[in-house]
C-alpha cells in the first residue's frame, strides 16, 4: 500500500510539474507577458461592413482565452497588425442547366506578427479560409453570420498556431 502512495505521488508531482512547461492549447512556455492586437482595416475590393472590427476582436479573444497574456493597446511584447485583403464570393459547382448549386465565400487576411523578445520570430503572411452555402441562399442574415464566424474561427486559429504554437 505504501508503494502505491509513493507512485501515485510520483505521478501527481510530474504531472504538476509537465503542465508548467505545455499546456492543452500546445503553446509550451510562452517569452512574453502582454498582447497587442491592432485593428485590421478591411481593404478587400468588396466591402463588407462591420468584419474588421469582428476580426480584430476574435482575434483577441481566442488569444486571450488559449494564453495567459495580458492585453495592452500599445507597447506589448506581442503585437498583430494587417489588413483584410480579400472579400469574395464564388460559384463553385453547378447544375445540369449550367446554374450554380453552391457558391463560396472567400476571405483572406494578411498578418504582422512582431515578438519583441524574440525578433527571428517576426512574421508577415496570408491567411485565408472559406464557407460554401447554397446558392438559393442569399449571403446574408444568419447565413453571413455563420459563414463569417466559421470563417474567422479558422483564421484565427490558424494566425495563433503560426505565431504561439508554432504548428
Amino acid at each position: 500500500m505504501k508503494h502505491i502512495k509513493l507512485i501515485l505521488l510520483a505521478i501527481i508531482a510530474l504531472s504538476i510539474n509537465s503542465c508548467s512547461v505545455y499546456n492543452f492549447t500546445g503553446t509550451g512556455k510562452i517569452d512574453a507577458k502582454t498582447f497587442q492586437v491592432n485593428f485590421f482595416q478591411n481593404n478587400a475590393q468588396l466591402i463588407e461592413p462591420g468584419i474588421d472590427r469582428t476580426f480584430t476582436l476574435t482575434l483577441q479573444d481566442l488569444i486571450q482565452n488559449q494564453t495567459n497574456l495580458n492585453l495592452v493597446k500599445n507597447s506589448a511584447d506581442l503585437t498583430y497588425e494587417g489588413e483584410i485583403t480579400d472579400y469574395r464570393i464564388s460559384p463553385m459547382t453547378a447544375t445540369a442547366d449550367q446554374q450554380a448549386s453552391q457558391n463560396r465565400l472567400t476571405i483572406r487576411v494578411n498578418v504582422r506578427f512582431s515578438n519583441k523578445n524574440k525578433e527571428t520570430e517576426n512574421f508577415e503572411k496570408s491567411f485565408d479560409f472559406y464557407y460554401d452555402y447554397p446558392a438559393g441562399q442569399q449571403l446574408t442574415g444568419s447565413t453571413s453570420s455563420t459563414a463569417i464566424k466559421t470563417i474567422f474561427e479558422r483564421i484565427t486559429q490558424d494566425v495563433f498556431n503560426a505565431s504561439l504554437a508554432k504548428w
